[in-house]
Protein backbone atom coordinates (compact mmCIF):
# COMPACT_ATOMS: atom_id res chain seq x y z
CA UNK A 1 0.00 0.00 0.00
CA UNK A 2 1.37 3.27 -1.01
CA UNK A 3 1.50 6.00 1.45
CA UNK A 4 1.34 9.71 0.33
CA UNK A 5 5.28 10.24 1.63
CA UNK A 6 5.93 7.23 -0.88
CA UNK A 7 7.13 8.12 -4.40
CA UNK A 8 5.08 7.43 -7.42
CA UNK A 9 6.00 4.82 -9.77
CA UNK A 10 9.26 5.40 -11.54
CA UNK A 11 7.07 5.75 -14.96
CA UNK A 12 5.00 8.37 -13.99
CA UNK A 13 4.52 11.00 -16.06
CA UNK A 14 4.41 14.80 -14.59
CA UNK A 15 4.03 17.72 -17.07
CA UNK A 16 1.80 20.97 -17.42
CA UNK A 17 -0.93 21.98 -20.45
CA UNK A 18 -1.72 24.89 -22.27
CA UNK A 19 -3.86 25.18 -25.66
CA UNK A 20 -2.48 26.98 -29.16
CA UNK A 21 -5.53 29.58 -28.77
CA UNK A 22 -5.18 30.45 -25.21
CA UNK A 23 -1.73 31.20 -25.41
CA UNK A 24 -0.11 31.74 -28.60
CA UNK A 25 -1.30 35.54 -29.62
CA UNK A 26 -0.25 36.28 -33.30
CA UNK A 27 -4.11 35.68 -34.16
CA UNK A 28 -3.36 36.74 -37.52
CA UNK A 29 0.43 36.81 -38.27
CA UNK A 30 2.33 34.40 -40.66
CA UNK A 31 -0.52 33.00 -42.30
CA UNK A 32 -2.96 32.32 -39.82
CA UNK A 33 -6.59 31.98 -40.56
CA UNK A 34 -9.08 33.38 -38.44
CA UNK A 35 -10.36 30.87 -35.90
CA UNK A 36 -14.11 30.44 -34.49
CA UNK A 37 -12.93 32.16 -31.24
CA UNK A 38 -11.21 35.30 -33.10
CA UNK A 39 -14.71 35.38 -34.72
CA UNK A 40 -16.72 34.97 -30.96
CA UNK A 41 -14.63 37.34 -29.41
CA UNK A 42 -15.55 40.10 -31.29
CA UNK A 43 -19.30 39.93 -30.69
CA UNK A 44 -20.18 42.40 -27.97
CA UNK A 45 -20.88 40.56 -24.59
CA UNK A 46 -20.08 37.31 -25.89
CA UNK A 47 -16.40 37.52 -23.68
CA UNK A 48 -15.82 39.12 -19.96
CA UNK A 49 -14.56 42.46 -20.91
CA UNK A 50 -14.50 42.13 -24.26
CA UNK A 51 -10.77 40.28 -24.14
CA UNK A 52 -9.69 39.07 -27.86
CA UNK A 53 -7.12 36.37 -28.21
CA UNK A 54 -5.38 38.53 -30.44
CA UNK A 55 -2.06 38.68 -27.84
CA UNK A 56 -2.40 36.25 -25.72
CA UNK A 57 0.26 35.47 -23.65
CA UNK A 58 2.61 36.26 -26.74
CA UNK A 59 3.50 32.18 -26.85
CA UNK A 60 3.83 32.54 -30.51
CA UNK A 61 7.15 34.86 -30.02
CA UNK A 62 8.51 33.68 -26.28
CA UNK A 63 7.70 30.37 -26.46
CA UNK A 64 11.59 29.90 -25.98
CA UNK A 65 11.54 31.73 -22.76
CA UNK A 66 8.41 29.77 -21.55
CA UNK A 67 10.46 26.76 -22.08
CA UNK A 68 13.52 27.61 -20.23
CA UNK A 69 11.29 28.48 -17.43
CA UNK A 70 9.45 25.62 -17.52
CA UNK A 71 12.73 23.53 -17.55
CA UNK A 72 13.69 25.35 -14.46
CA UNK A 73 10.98 24.51 -12.72
CA UNK A 74 11.70 20.50 -13.48
CA UNK A 75 9.21 20.24 -16.18
CA UNK A 76 9.82 18.05 -18.55
CA UNK A 77 6.65 17.57 -20.26
CA UNK A 78 4.22 19.59 -22.02
CA UNK A 79 0.89 19.29 -23.55
CA UNK A 80 0.30 21.45 -26.10
CA UNK A 81 -2.12 21.82 -29.15
CA UNK A 82 -1.50 22.89 -33.08
CA UNK A 83 -3.81 25.71 -34.05
CA UNK A 84 -5.51 24.19 -37.31
CA UNK A 85 -6.05 28.11 -38.65
CA UNK A 86 -2.20 27.79 -39.09
CA UNK A 87 -1.95 25.28 -41.03
CA UNK A 88 -4.80 25.49 -43.19
CA UNK A 89 -6.08 28.79 -43.38
CA UNK A 90 -9.71 28.17 -44.32
CA UNK A 91 -9.87 24.96 -42.81
CA UNK A 92 -9.21 22.97 -45.57
CA UNK A 93 -7.97 24.50 -49.24
CA UNK A 94 -4.50 25.30 -49.41
CA UNK A 95 -1.90 25.04 -47.00
CA UNK A 96 0.22 27.57 -45.02
CA UNK A 97 4.12 26.57 -44.98
CA UNK A 98 4.94 29.20 -42.23
CA UNK A 99 2.23 27.13 -39.85
CA UNK A 100 4.28 24.14 -40.40
CA UNK A 101 7.68 26.17 -39.82
CA UNK A 102 6.74 27.41 -36.82
CA UNK A 103 5.83 24.44 -35.05
CA UNK A 104 9.35 22.99 -36.09
CA UNK A 105 10.92 26.13 -34.36
CA UNK A 106 8.62 25.43 -31.61
CA UNK A 107 9.29 21.68 -30.88
CA UNK A 108 13.38 22.29 -31.93
CA UNK A 109 13.17 24.52 -28.70
CA UNK A 110 11.48 21.99 -26.76
CA UNK A 111 14.02 19.58 -27.23
CA UNK A 112 16.68 21.92 -26.60
CA UNK A 113 15.60 22.46 -23.40
CA UNK A 114 14.96 18.75 -22.72
CA UNK A 115 10.77 18.61 -23.01
CA UNK A 116 8.79 16.00 -24.01
CA UNK A 117 5.67 17.27 -26.28
CA UNK A 118 2.15 15.62 -26.26
CA UNK A 119 -0.06 17.27 -29.18
CA UNK A 120 -3.95 17.80 -29.10
CA UNK A 121 -4.33 18.29 -32.87
CA UNK A 122 -7.87 19.84 -32.32
CA UNK A 123 -8.32 21.85 -28.61
CA UNK A 124 -11.40 24.01 -29.37
CA UNK A 125 -9.81 26.13 -32.49
CA UNK A 126 -12.22 25.22 -35.58
CA UNK A 127 -11.42 27.91 -38.87
CA UNK A 128 -14.44 30.27 -39.12
CA UNK A 129 -14.10 29.18 -42.65
CA UNK A 130 -15.74 25.53 -41.76
CA UNK A 131 -17.84 27.26 -39.35
CA UNK A 132 -19.37 29.50 -42.34
CA UNK A 133 -20.04 26.40 -44.15
CA UNK A 134 -21.44 24.46 -41.03
CA UNK A 135 -18.74 23.82 -38.46
CA UNK A 136 -19.70 20.87 -36.41
CA UNK A 137 -23.38 20.39 -37.75
CA UNK A 138 -21.68 19.71 -41.06
CA UNK A 139 -19.73 15.88 -42.31
CA UNK A 140 -17.78 18.30 -44.51
CA UNK A 141 -15.93 19.49 -41.56
CA UNK A 142 -15.50 15.93 -40.95
CA UNK A 143 -13.56 15.29 -44.35
CA UNK A 144 -11.14 18.64 -43.88
CA UNK A 145 -10.35 17.34 -40.36
CA UNK A 146 -9.13 13.98 -41.87
CA UNK A 147 -6.77 16.15 -43.96
CA UNK A 148 -5.39 18.22 -41.10
CA UNK A 149 -4.79 15.23 -38.98
CA UNK A 150 -2.59 13.55 -42.18
CA UNK A 151 -0.82 16.49 -42.63
CA UNK A 152 0.20 17.56 -38.87
CA UNK A 153 0.88 13.60 -38.06
CA UNK A 154 2.90 13.40 -41.59
CA UNK A 155 5.17 16.49 -40.86
CA UNK A 156 5.61 16.27 -37.37
CA UNK A 157 6.18 12.25 -36.96
CA UNK A 158 10.20 12.96 -35.97
CA UNK A 159 9.43 15.28 -32.94
CA UNK A 160 6.17 14.27 -31.52
CA UNK A 161 5.00 10.57 -30.43
CA UNK A 162 1.91 11.20 -27.87
CA UNK A 163 -0.88 12.58 -29.75
CA UNK A 164 -4.27 13.22 -28.42
CA UNK A 165 -6.86 14.06 -31.49
CA UNK A 166 -9.56 15.93 -29.72
CA UNK A 167 -9.83 17.97 -26.56
CA UNK A 168 -13.01 17.57 -24.60
CA UNK A 169 -16.31 16.90 -27.87
CA UNK A 170 -19.06 18.14 -24.72
CA UNK A 171 -17.35 21.62 -24.59
CA UNK A 172 -17.08 22.30 -28.63
CA UNK A 173 -20.46 20.69 -29.30
CA UNK A 174 -22.91 20.62 -25.88
CA UNK A 175 -21.85 24.11 -24.87
CA UNK A 176 -21.24 25.64 -28.36
CA UNK A 177 -24.16 24.13 -30.40
CA UNK A 178 -26.23 23.77 -27.64
CA UNK A 179 -26.15 25.92 -24.62
CA UNK A 180 -24.37 28.61 -27.00
CA UNK A 181 -22.15 30.08 -24.42
CA UNK A 182 -18.82 29.11 -26.43
CA UNK A 183 -17.92 29.18 -30.10
CA UNK A 184 -19.12 29.79 -32.25
CA UNK A 185 -22.07 30.21 -29.99
CA UNK A 186 -25.17 28.59 -31.58
CA UNK A 187 -28.44 27.10 -30.08
CA UNK A 188 -29.17 23.86 -32.47
CA UNK A 189 -31.45 21.45 -32.05
CA UNK A 190 -31.59 17.90 -29.80
CA UNK A 191 -30.98 16.28 -33.03
CA UNK A 192 -28.52 18.59 -34.95
CA UNK A 193 -26.32 18.70 -31.21
CA UNK A 194 -26.41 14.79 -31.25
CA UNK A 195 -25.20 14.91 -34.88
CA UNK A 196 -22.76 17.35 -33.99
CA UNK A 197 -21.57 14.38 -31.55
CA UNK A 198 -20.77 12.02 -34.20
CA UNK A 199 -19.55 14.19 -36.49
CA UNK A 200 -17.07 14.31 -33.42
CA UNK A 201 -16.56 10.91 -32.81
CA UNK A 202 -15.61 10.39 -36.35
CA UNK A 203 -12.66 13.22 -36.11
CA UNK A 204 -11.05 11.25 -33.04
CA UNK A 205 -11.24 8.20 -35.50
CA UNK A 206 -9.85 9.64 -38.23
CA UNK A 207 -6.78 11.14 -35.75
CA UNK A 208 -6.30 7.92 -34.61
CA UNK A 209 -6.00 6.49 -38.12
CA UNK A 210 -3.70 9.50 -38.91
CA UNK A 211 -1.46 8.19 -35.93
CA UNK A 212 -1.24 4.17 -37.26
CA UNK A 213 -0.80 5.46 -40.77
CA UNK A 214 1.76 8.15 -40.46
CA UNK A 215 3.59 8.63 -37.04
CA UNK A 216 5.87 6.28 -37.46
CA UNK A 217 7.60 4.00 -34.62
CA UNK A 218 6.58 4.36 -30.88
CA UNK A 219 3.76 6.76 -31.67
CA UNK A 220 0.76 6.54 -29.10
CA UNK A 221 -2.84 8.18 -29.25
CA UNK A 222 -5.73 8.42 -27.47
CA UNK A 223 -8.54 10.94 -26.90
CA UNK A 224 -8.93 13.53 -24.01
CA UNK A 225 -12.54 13.84 -22.76
CA UNK A 226 -14.21 15.91 -20.15
CA UNK A 227 -16.38 12.66 -19.15
CA UNK A 228 -19.35 13.28 -16.57
CA UNK A 229 -17.92 12.72 -13.10
CA UNK A 230 -19.70 10.99 -10.35
CA UNK A 231 -18.30 10.56 -6.67
CA UNK A 232 -20.33 8.11 -4.64
CA UNK A 233 -21.30 10.15 -1.28
CA UNK A 234 -19.78 7.51 0.48
CA UNK A 235 -17.54 4.43 -0.69
CA UNK A 236 -20.41 1.91 0.41
CA UNK A 237 -21.41 -0.77 -2.17
CA UNK A 238 -24.03 0.53 -2.86
CA UNK A 239 -23.25 4.02 -3.18
CA UNK A 240 -20.72 3.02 -5.53
CA UNK A 241 -22.59 0.75 -7.65
CA UNK A 242 -25.02 4.27 -7.85
CA UNK A 243 -22.84 6.23 -8.87
CA UNK A 244 -21.28 3.65 -11.92
CA UNK A 245 -24.79 3.70 -12.98
CA UNK A 246 -25.19 7.24 -13.14
CA UNK A 247 -21.56 7.29 -14.93
CA UNK A 248 -22.01 5.05 -17.71
CA UNK A 249 -25.16 6.43 -18.62
CA UNK A 250 -24.09 10.16 -18.55
CA UNK A 251 -20.98 9.08 -20.79
CA UNK A 252 -22.94 6.44 -23.17
CA UNK A 253 -22.54 8.83 -26.48
CA UNK A 254 -19.04 9.40 -26.07
CA UNK A 255 -16.95 7.22 -24.30
CA UNK A 256 -19.73 4.55 -24.57
CA UNK A 257 -20.45 5.13 -28.51
CA UNK A 258 -16.42 4.47 -28.42
CA UNK A 259 -15.64 1.55 -26.84
CA UNK A 260 -19.37 -0.18 -27.17
CA UNK A 261 -18.80 0.51 -31.16
CA UNK A 262 -21.77 1.52 -31.72
CA UNK A 263 -24.35 3.95 -29.86
CA UNK A 264 -26.51 1.39 -26.65
CA UNK A 265 -30.07 0.50 -27.05
CA UNK A 266 -30.78 2.60 -24.04
CA UNK A 267 -29.03 5.69 -25.62
CA UNK A 268 -30.91 5.03 -28.82
CA UNK A 269 -34.10 4.86 -26.60
CA UNK A 270 -33.48 8.19 -24.72
CA UNK A 271 -32.76 9.95 -27.67
CA UNK A 272 -35.73 8.38 -29.99
CA UNK A 273 -35.97 10.52 -33.50
CA UNK A 274 -33.17 12.71 -32.29
CA UNK A 275 -30.98 10.11 -32.72
CA UNK A 276 -27.74 10.88 -35.17
CA UNK A 277 -27.46 9.61 -38.54
CA UNK A 278 -24.97 7.40 -39.36
CA UNK A 279 -23.03 5.74 -42.13
CA UNK A 280 -22.21 2.48 -42.98
CA UNK A 281 -18.55 1.64 -41.61
CA UNK A 282 -18.77 4.95 -39.06
CA UNK A 283 -17.92 2.97 -35.85
CA UNK A 284 -15.32 0.99 -37.39
CA UNK A 285 -13.25 4.23 -37.67
CA UNK A 286 -14.68 6.03 -34.46
CA UNK A 287 -13.80 2.83 -32.32
CA UNK A 288 -10.46 2.07 -33.72
CA UNK A 289 -8.10 1.19 -30.57
CA UNK A 290 -6.08 2.98 -28.69
CA UNK A 291 -3.33 3.78 -26.34
CA UNK A 292 -4.76 5.54 -23.35
CA UNK A 293 -7.51 7.78 -22.21
CA UNK A 294 -7.06 11.32 -21.28
CA UNK A 295 -9.37 12.37 -18.70
CA UNK A 296 -9.61 16.46 -18.16
CA UNK A 297 -10.80 16.46 -14.31
CA UNK A 298 -12.19 19.28 -12.43
CA UNK A 299 -15.21 18.37 -10.36
CA UNK A 300 -17.75 15.70 -9.97
CA UNK A 301 -21.21 15.02 -8.85
CA UNK A 302 -22.39 13.19 -5.47
CA UNK A 303 -24.62 10.52 -6.47
CA UNK A 304 -26.11 7.40 -3.49
CA UNK A 305 -28.16 4.70 -3.59
CA UNK A 306 -31.50 5.28 -5.21
CA UNK A 307 -35.01 5.43 -3.06
CA UNK A 308 -38.09 3.98 -4.30
CA UNK A 309 -36.80 1.77 -6.90
CA UNK A 310 -34.80 4.59 -8.06
CA UNK A 311 -31.21 3.34 -9.52
CA UNK A 312 -29.69 6.39 -7.74
CA UNK A 313 -29.85 9.94 -6.75
CA UNK A 314 -27.92 12.93 -7.26
CA UNK A 315 -27.28 15.30 -3.98
CA UNK A 316 -27.12 18.59 -4.51
CA UNK A 317 -24.54 21.13 -3.35
CA UNK A 318 -25.48 23.44 -0.47
CA UNK A 319 -24.65 27.13 -1.49
CA UNK A 320 -21.82 27.49 0.49
CA UNK A 321 -20.00 24.44 -0.77
CA UNK A 322 -16.32 25.58 -1.32
CA UNK A 323 -15.53 26.42 -5.01
CA UNK A 324 -13.18 28.17 -6.93
CA UNK A 325 -13.88 31.50 -8.53
CA UNK A 326 -14.91 29.73 -12.07
CA UNK A 327 -18.63 29.04 -10.63
CA UNK A 328 -18.84 26.09 -12.45
CA UNK A 329 -15.69 24.75 -10.76
CA UNK A 330 -17.17 23.05 -7.33
CA UNK A 331 -13.98 21.78 -5.45
CA UNK A 332 -14.27 17.44 -5.08
CA UNK A 333 -10.90 16.29 -5.09
CA UNK A 334 -12.13 12.89 -4.97
CA UNK A 335 -13.54 12.90 -8.33
CA UNK A 336 -9.66 12.15 -9.73
CA UNK A 337 -10.09 8.99 -7.88
CA UNK A 338 -12.91 8.47 -9.32
CA UNK A 339 -12.92 9.01 -12.91
CA UNK A 340 -10.11 7.45 -13.64
CA UNK A 341 -11.11 4.17 -11.87
CA UNK A 342 -14.85 3.90 -13.52
CA UNK A 343 -13.05 4.48 -16.70
CA UNK A 344 -11.24 1.39 -15.88
CA UNK A 345 -13.65 -0.46 -14.58
CA UNK A 346 -16.70 0.32 -17.00
CA UNK A 347 -14.63 0.53 -20.58
CA UNK A 348 -11.13 -1.40 -19.63
CA UNK A 349 -8.62 1.29 -20.00
CA UNK A 350 -5.48 0.17 -19.04
CA UNK A 351 -3.51 3.63 -19.26
CA UNK A 352 -4.93 6.52 -17.76
CA UNK A 353 -3.45 10.05 -18.24
CA UNK A 354 -5.03 12.83 -16.14
CA UNK A 355 -4.12 15.29 -19.07
CA UNK A 356 -5.65 18.84 -17.33
CA UNK A 357 -6.32 19.38 -13.98
CA UNK A 358 -6.53 22.83 -12.07
CA UNK A 359 -8.72 25.98 -10.72
CA UNK A 360 -9.36 28.97 -11.76
CA UNK A 361 -9.21 32.49 -9.72
CA UNK A 362 -9.29 36.07 -10.23
CA UNK A 363 -7.22 38.05 -8.48
CA UNK A 364 -3.88 37.23 -8.07
CA UNK A 365 -1.91 39.84 -7.27
CA UNK A 366 2.22 39.44 -6.70
CA UNK A 367 3.07 40.03 -3.06
CA UNK A 368 6.94 40.77 -3.32
CA UNK A 369 7.61 39.39 -6.55
CA UNK A 370 5.25 36.28 -6.29
CA UNK A 371 1.97 35.28 -6.30
CA UNK A 372 0.98 33.13 -2.52
CA UNK A 373 -1.66 30.93 -4.40
CA UNK A 374 -1.91 28.47 -1.30
CA UNK A 375 -5.62 27.84 -2.56
CA UNK A 376 -3.91 26.54 -5.62
CA UNK A 377 -1.45 24.78 -3.68
CA UNK A 378 -3.78 23.01 -1.85
CA UNK A 379 -6.16 22.61 -4.54
CA UNK A 380 -2.96 20.78 -6.42
CA UNK A 381 -1.90 18.83 -3.39
CA UNK A 382 -5.23 17.57 -2.80
CA UNK A 383 -5.88 16.34 -5.71
CA UNK A 384 -2.62 14.57 -6.18
CA UNK A 385 -3.47 12.64 -2.81
CA UNK A 386 -6.33 11.26 -4.83
CA UNK A 387 -4.14 10.30 -7.70
CA UNK A 388 -1.82 8.86 -5.19
CA UNK A 389 -4.43 6.80 -3.63
CA UNK A 390 -5.93 5.74 -6.93
CA UNK A 391 -2.46 4.11 -8.17
CA UNK A 392 -2.29 2.15 -4.55
CA UNK A 393 -5.69 0.83 -5.49
CA UNK A 394 -4.78 -0.34 -9.20
CA UNK A 395 -6.15 2.39 -10.66
CA UNK A 396 -4.00 2.51 -13.62
CA UNK A 397 -2.72 5.99 -13.68
CA UNK A 398 0.07 6.69 -15.60
CA UNK A 399 0.34 9.98 -15.83
CA UNK A 400 -0.63 13.88 -14.17
CA UNK A 401 -0.54 17.39 -16.75
CA UNK A 402 -1.79 20.09 -14.56
CA UNK A 403 -3.62 22.72 -16.00
CA UNK A 404 -2.03 25.33 -16.79
CA UNK A 405 1.56 26.55 -17.03
CA UNK A 406 0.82 29.81 -17.49
CA UNK A 407 -2.20 32.36 -16.68
CA UNK A 408 -4.05 32.84 -20.35
CA UNK A 409 -7.23 33.57 -22.30
CA UNK A 410 -10.12 31.30 -20.49
CA UNK A 411 -12.41 31.36 -23.42
CA UNK A 412 -15.64 33.27 -22.56
CA UNK A 413 -14.16 34.82 -19.12
CA UNK A 414 -11.25 36.37 -21.08
CA UNK A 415 -8.29 37.15 -19.24
CA UNK A 416 -10.22 37.57 -15.74
CA UNK A 417 -10.08 34.19 -14.89
CA UNK A 418 -6.80 32.94 -13.90
CA UNK A 419 -5.65 29.12 -13.77
CA UNK A 420 -1.67 29.51 -14.04
CA UNK A 421 1.00 28.33 -11.81
CA UNK A 422 3.15 31.24 -13.83
CA UNK A 423 1.61 34.41 -13.61
CA UNK A 424 1.18 36.54 -16.99
CA UNK A 425 1.10 40.22 -16.71
CA UNK A 426 -0.84 41.09 -19.16
CA UNK A 427 0.51 44.30 -20.07
CA UNK A 428 4.13 43.97 -19.84
CA UNK A 429 3.92 39.86 -20.50
CA UNK A 430 6.44 39.75 -17.54
CA UNK A 431 6.18 35.91 -16.59
CA UNK A 432 6.64 35.40 -12.77
CA UNK A 433 6.05 32.00 -10.77
CA UNK A 434 3.57 31.39 -8.03
CA UNK A 435 4.14 29.85 -5.12
CA UNK A 436 2.29 26.68 -6.64
CA UNK A 437 4.85 26.32 -9.30
CA UNK A 438 7.64 26.00 -7.00
CA UNK A 439 5.69 23.11 -4.92
CA UNK A 440 4.90 21.71 -8.00
CA UNK A 441 8.49 21.61 -8.70
CA UNK A 442 9.25 20.04 -5.69
CA UNK A 443 6.50 17.64 -6.37
CA UNK A 444 8.51 16.63 -9.58
CA UNK A 445 11.77 16.61 -8.13
CA UNK A 446 10.65 14.27 -5.26
CA UNK A 447 8.23 12.67 -7.00
CA UNK A 448 6.26 12.96 -4.10
CA UNK A 449 3.10 14.31 -2.05
CA UNK A 450 4.45 17.02 -0.03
Amino acid sequence: MLTYSSPFPSSFVFGVAAASAQIEGAAFEDGKGESIWDRFARIPGKVAGGDTLDVACDHYHRFDEDFALMASLGIKTYRLSIAWPRIYPQGDGELNQAGLDFYHRLFASMAKHGITPWVTLFHWDLPQALEDRGGWTARSTVDAFARYADTVVKEFRHEVKNWITLNEIRCFTLLAYGYGTKAPGRQESAAVLNQTYHHALLCHGHGVRAVRQFGGAGARVGLTDNCDVSVPVTETPADIAAAKAWFTEKNDHILGAIHGKGYSDSYLARVGPDAPVVQAGDFELISLPTDFLGLNIYTATYVRAGRDGQPWEVVALPPNYPRADSPWLNLVPQAIYWAPRMCHEVYGHASVYITENGCGYNDEPLVNGEVQDLHRRDYLRNHLREVHRAIADGVPIDGYFLWSFIDNYEWEDGYLRRFGIVHCDYQTLQRTPKLSARYYADVIRHRTVL
